[in-house]
């Protein structure tokens, strides 16, 4: 599905307001990307692969051939933790398969097959099981992938010294799974500039 690509027009729907356009900072202006052309909002990154910009990029994924971006992610965590419990389960059916009662040569020619299954689906059910609880903890911190592992060249995060897209677990899990409270990612940053404006005084 479309990962949330972004658009050379606007939808109606889409176009920011004025109030919002005026709380977007202006030392960090809207990126022009040199691919495609199209000015990137924040959390945007092109995809090579896909030859496409994604809004709130997370990463090209090559097990589905698509990118995981502002409209598929919560689909991508759901399609992970449903891997995980057919692995989990696959892995139970092949280790109640499996008789130890034998000697090991005659064990090894019977099971040896589903032994070999059951270590597979050990080493799959590992990586699967650490990909979902990866991706749970930076959905619980608001970030993606491409921003956790590139903050350091990404320049609305390189001159910040914590994620300004951090809202609390509560409110970071009920934006990322149930669209609330919605907004978009300018209007967070705006928040957060003015916050940290008024502490200064």
């Amino acid at each position: 599905m479309d990962p949330g690509y972004v658009t050379t027009h606007p939808q109606p729907q889409e176009e920011p307001k004025e109030e919002q356009t005026a709380m977007v900072p202006q030392d960090i202006p809207l990126r022009r990307c040199r691919y495609c052309l199209v000015l990137q909002p924040l959390r945007a990154r092109h995809c090579r692969d896909c030859r496409r910009c994604v809004r709130r990029y997370d990463h090209h994924c090559p097990w589905m051939e698509n990118c995981v971006g502002e409209r598929n992610h919560p689909l991508f965590v759901a399609y992970l933790a449903l891997q995980l419990v057919v692995l989990l389960w696959g892995l139970y059916l092949a280790w109640s398969g499996l008789r130890f009662f034998q000697p090991w040569g005659l064990w090894l020619r019977a099971t040896g097959l589903l032994f070999t299954t059951f270590l597979l689906l050990s080493f799959f059910s590992l990586v699967v099981g650490l990909l979902l609880a990866s991706h749970l903890y930076l959905v619980a911190i608001n970030t993606t992938t491409w921003e956790f592992i590139s903050s350091h060249r990404i320049a609305y995060l390189r001159q910040r010294t914590s994620n300004p897209f951090d809202r609390g677990l509560t409110r970071n899990l009920a934006h990322f799974f149930c669209g609330w409270p919605s907004g978009p990612w300018e209007t967070l940053w705006a928040e957060e500039e003015e916050e940290g404006s008024s502490q200064a005084v």
